[in-house]
């Protein structure tokens, strides 16, 4: 639907006409200065829809009509001032262009030349060159051939399959060209952003494998035809027997190849303009050849060429050592032996020892174009494939068999040189139908790319499909079978095959198929050169970097060498049958993910998908990629497989080693939408006990400079997790968002780096808020998506609470702790975490020690075998502890724990504890007297900042009597809750209930009035906690790891400072501990 604009002038009396003009021309300046540097790889940097607006804060927006929006201007440019960028936003030239105008000025006076508009139209930039791209060596040299070994009906059957690829890749391909603009770079440009940095690069290199690959195709076909068609005497190594003829001509091809391909890479280095210049000429010979061939067809319908064939039996017979296809003729009316004779006989007598073959059979002479209406049409609808050495046989002929057919390879039959199949005539066909991608290349070269690149793709596709499909019904009309079948002419005295078929001449179809191989050839090493460099500019390769450079005017010169290199590999094989499986696979490589580029972007329906070429669909592109991969394997599956492999090593590598760029691609929205639609699922019911593993939300401290305080929880979390499963590391600033935006980043960054060292896979959240408190509960109900939400919260013990005069610390910790609880989450509480070891520690023979005293769903049975599946912890046994009671039967106990490990498929050693009742030492009471003395100071210690700054200068002016009365007043007992205390006596007092707790065994009667008074519940809790440290640290003290169930805060919040002592007393004397505390659900399972 069209959209209307309507532009409404505002005045402004302050805004020259003078200022607009210079405004105007600082839009070229401006991009100038943007330009991305090498190696940046994002042209879209210095696109004007890109806000730079340095210089025009001055100057565009000094107006008093829009200063309801002047805050805005700073870094939303004004819609004029947007327009006009756009307006003069040219998109330079690509490729060749630049390097022939940067030659240009070399030498000459150093004035920048004006840009010129992209010029080219559909016929000129896009049609013509995907013309000349797709028909090529294949079509002179080969088709023919593939028509006589295939048949018309199997030809026919492969022209459709690769034309209808083509065809769907160039529907997909115009789609994603015309879904905006496409800067130099063409199809590595369009699948890069579609699909990615590591689907572009591993899709981009394998373009450019194809291309360098089809260098050497072209090579070869250029010295084939020079060698077997023109100049045959030229060949250095000769044959002297028929068997070594196939050797000879590898190793000339290998040998003229080479040269060939250091002349055509010395052209390429000198100046690239020569080739630029020379396209037309290129692409006259194939126009020329194509119309000389219709030519000679339309003229066998009436006047068929003289072009003899010698059969003897039904054999073909080479004919290049004799003139008649006789066996003897009458000279003088004396019968004489021919040339023939002898090349069957051993001496020309007519008595001579001949071939057995020879002798049985008689020669005969047919046609080789017998021409369009001669009906020879019905005998080439079907195939002829046979292995390698097969003769070519004209079965209508008659023939009698020879017993002895050892010495054939010896005779000048016409033979296959390769065994021959249906699905390797696919892949050495599918190169004749490259070249697609020749106008999107040039996209920047284009008037208007986004109406010519689909147009003229398309109608070149078209164009050829009917020329490959009228040649090969026409071939088949019109040529005899067995010539069809030979491969390099033998039979009609070395001429080339479809060029007895033109006319006026065969020399027009040889010129124009040599200069057309050499231009093919050409084009070659000019565009994978650029190719590789617009790669390597991308940086998300590493180490192919250097080949970004070049000449000062940016010719790809390092970028040559290799293309030249990796096409020597091509030219060393020396076979274009060979050559042209290898290259397919590529083409087919990169036309897949075009394909699956577009089909993907039309699926997630990307808001940025608006593709003006508008008669495609998702369905097409996936026919069009299952298309391409079938022909792959079709044509070879190992060279698919090899490819498959390349492409994929490529991927892993940008992916571990290659630079993260962000281009909007579509797997990105894939991965959206993937994890969208599994979040929903995960929605619908929690996950089976079996499922179930730890999804942590790991706490952390930071320290004043936003740094992570216990990087060792981090590794922890590592090795307990070994990178399955969810992993948020959360911590909270004190503050609001607003003023501490900067440290939030700052913070985020630190623990991103922390998580990278301790190589820690998951996600960080920072949040600001008022309070820690507050922050760390707004992380624990928040933290987590839909069903990915954790599961496990981790933090580290607060080591110095007991040092520290604010009870903020403790406090928090007791509340998450509650809160975690509260929303059924299991918690784990690291002691002494500093001391846990490393990702890069090996721990050797030891023991993870669980005492499970009270049952918890089984997470204490699940940590330890989590945790020995790495590295770090794989050598350690485990084992497990439970406490009896009096009234247990222990030794039944152990039985049956045993049997339940057994069923959990769990290797650990068992040992039950006893527990005996016993009275309640000396030390217990002491432990609990210090507590609730400490806990009835730390509640005086509560007055605010200036109340004891107060308190404080009142007793400095007091004399000593009224201090020491407070002293006593302070010492009253337990249920006085007004004293007021300073730092200097909270020590002093603190000594002295240490020494009080150190006497405490040899006064136990002097003490047993303040006994009394203790609260029997803390003295029931702490007599637990003694008696339990005591069993612990006797068995697990040199454990690498103790787990040990967490029992919980008081549900009275009074009791919050003696639940640390409880927990303090209960580890005092271990190392390493993991306080465990369950969800309240089962988390382990003896079922399958």
């Amino acid at each position: 639907m069209p959209t209307n604009f309507t532009v409404v002038p505002v005045k402004d009396g302050r805004k020259s006409r003078e200022d607009e003009d210079v405004d105007d021309n600082n839009v070229f300046r401006e991009e100038d200065e943007d330009a991305p540097f090498p190696g940046d790889g994002m042209p879209k940097e210095s696109s004007p829809f890109i806000n730079n607006t340095d210089h025009d804060k001055g100057n565009l927006y000094d107006g008093k009509n829009m200063a309801l929006f002047e805050e805005e201007m700073d870094s939303n440019p004004m819609v004029s001032s947007l327009l006009n960028k756009l307006a003069n936003y040219t998109n330079l030239t690509q490729g060749v262009k630049e390097h022939e105008e940067a030659d240009d000025d070399e030498g000459s006076a150093k004035t920048k030349k004006p840009v010129k508009s992209p010029a080219l139209g559909t016929l000129i930039g896009v049609y013509l060159p995907c013309l000349q791209n797709i028909l090529g060596v294949i079509l002179f040299l080969r088709l023919t051939w593939i028509v006589g070994t295939a048949g018309i009906m199997e030809s026919l059957a492969i022209v459709v399959m690769t034309c209808s690829c083509t065809m769907l890749t160039a529907i997909s391909m115009s789609a994603i060209a015309t879904n905006g603009v496409v800067p130099a770079g063409g199809s590595y440009y369009m699948i890069s952003r579609s699909l990615g940095p590591e689907f572009g690069g591993a899709v981009g290199l394998c373009f450019y494998l194809g291309t360098t690959f089809a260098g050497s195709m072209y090579i070869l076909g250029t010295i084939e035809i020079l060698l077997t068609y023109i100049v045959p005497s030229a060949a250095i190594f000769k044959a002297e027997k028929k068997e070594d003829e196939a050797e000879a001509l590898l190793n000339n091809m290998r040998v003229y190849g080479t040269c060939c391909l250091t002349l055509m890479s010395l052209v390429v280095f000198v100046g690239v303009k020569y080739v630029n210049k020379l396209a037309l000429v290129f692409l006259a010979c194939v126009i020329l050849s194509i119309l000389a061939i219709y030519a000679g067809v339309i003229k066998t319908a009436f006047e068929p060429p003289d072009f003899p064939i010698c059969l003897l039996g039904n054999r073909t017979l080479q004919n290049h050592n004799f003139d008649q296809c006789l066996k003897t003729m009458e000279v003088d009316n004396v019968t004489v032996t021919t040339k023939l004779w002898s090349l069957f006989c051993d001496s020309p007598d007519l008595n001579a020892t001949c071939n057995e073959y020879f002798t049985l059979n008689n020669v005969t002479v047919i046609q080789g174009i017998p021409g369009l209406t001669s009906g020879v049409i019905r005998d080439n609808i079907w195939g002829d494939y046979g292995p390698n050495g097969m003769l070519v046989e004209n079965k209508h002929q008659a023939s009698e068999p020879a017993a002895d057919t050892s010495q054939d390879i010896y005779m000048p039959y016409v033979a296959n040189d390769i065994t021959t199949f249906f699905t390797l005539l696919v892949g050495i066909y599918f190169p004749s139908v490259t070249g697609i991608m020749a106008g999107s290349n040039r996209s920047g070269d284009l008037r208007d790319a986004q109406k010519s690149i689909p147009i003229g793709t398309i109608m070149a596709i078209a164009t050829t499909t009917f020329i490959y499909i009228s040649s090969v019904i026409l071939f088949g009309a019109c040529i005899e079978g067995v010539v069809l079948r030979d491969k390099f002419g033998d039979s009609v005295k070395g001429n080339l095959v479809i060029g007895i078929l033109a006319w006026p001449s065969p020399w027009v179809i040889v010129i124009g198929s040599f200069f057309s191989c050499c231009g093919a050839g050409l084009q070659s090493l000019t565009g994978a050169p650029r190719l590789l460099q617009a790669i390597a500019r991308d940086g998300i390769v590493p180490f192919l970097q250097v080949f970004g450079h070049g000449k000062a005017n940016g010719e790809p010169t390092w970028a040559l060498l290799l293309t030249g290199g990796i096409c020597e590999i091509g030219i060393l094989i020396a076979s274009l049958d060979a050559v042209a499986p290898i290259l397919s696979m590529f083409f087919l490589m990169c036309y897949l993910f075009v394909n699956l580029a577009c089909a993907l972007q039309t699926l997630l329906r990307t808001p940025n998908w608006r593709p003006r070429f508008k008669f495609y669909h998702w369905a097409l592109s996936f026919l069009g990629a299952s298309l391409c991969l079938s022909l792959m394997f079709i044509s070879s599956w190992y060279y698919a497989l090899v490819a498959m492999l390349i492409a994929g090593c490529i991927y892993k590598y940008i992916e571990y080693r290659g630079a993260e760029k962000e281009w909007g691609d579509g797997i990105n929205g894939l991965s959206l939408n993937a994890a969208r639609y599994a979040l929903i699922r995960l929605e619908e019911a929690p996950p089976h006990t079996k499922n179930w593993r730890p999804q942590m939300l790991l706490l952390l401290n930071l320290d004043s400079d936003h740094a992570v305080k216990h990087p060792r929880l981090l590794s922890f979390c590592t090795q307990l997790k070994a990178g399955k499963g969810l992993t948020i590391v959360g911590s909270v600033l004190e503050g609001t968002y607003m003023t501490k935006e900067a440290e939030v980043k700052k913070a985020e960054q630190n623990i991103k780096s922390s998580m990278t060292t301790e190589r820690t896979k998951g996600f960080c959240h920072v949040v600001a808020s008022s309070n820690l408190r507050d922050g760390f509960s707004h992380l624990i109900q928040t933290a987590g998506l839909g069903g990915m939400k954790h599961n496990t919260v981790l933090m580290a013990w607060p080591g110095t609470w007991k040092q520290s005069n604010d009870p903020v610390s403790w406090k928090n910790f007791i509340e998450t702790v509650r809160e975690t609880t509260a929303a059924h989450q299991a918690l784990l509480v690291a002691k002494n975490v500093d001391s846990f070891p490393t990702n890069a520690d090996r721990l050797g023979q030891g023991t993870i020690d669980v005492w499970w005293v009270v049952h918890d769903g089984g997470l204490l049975m699940l940590l330890p075998f989590l945790l020995r599946q790495h590295k770090v912890w794989r050598k350690c046994k485990m084992r497990i502890f439970t406490v009896a009671n009096m009234d247990d039967n222990s030794i039944q106990m152990k039985k049956d724990l045993q049997m339940f490990l057994y069923h959990l498929r769990l290797d650990a050693e068992v040992e039950v504890v006893e527990m005996h009742d016993s009275d309640i030492s000396a030390f217990t009471y002491e432990k609990t007297l210090v507590m609730e003395q400490r806990s009835q100071m730390l509640k005086q210690m509560q007055l605010s900042r200036t109340e004891r700054e107060r308190e404080a200068q009142l007793i400095h002016d007091r004399n000593t009597a009224s201090h020491a009365a407070l002293n006593d007043k302070a010492d009253a007992g337990p249920d006085r809750v007004h004293m007021t205390w300073t730092k200097d006596k909270f020590l002093t007092e603190r000594n002295r209930n240490r020494a009080e707790a150190s006497m405490g065994v040899r006064d136990i009667f002097n003490m047993k009035p303040e006994w009394e008074s203790l609260n029997q519940s803390n003295v029931r809790r702490m007599h637990t906690a003694v008696k339990l440290n005591e069993v612990v640290v006797n068995k697990s003290q040199g454990a690498h790891l103790v787990l040990l169930n967490m029992p919980g805060p008081p549900k009275n919040r009074g009791g919050d400072e003696n639940y640390m002592e409880f927990l303090e007393v209960l580890l005092e004397g271990l190392n390493r501990v993991l306080l465990v505390r369950g969800g309240g659900r089962e988390v382990i399972t003896i079922y399958s």
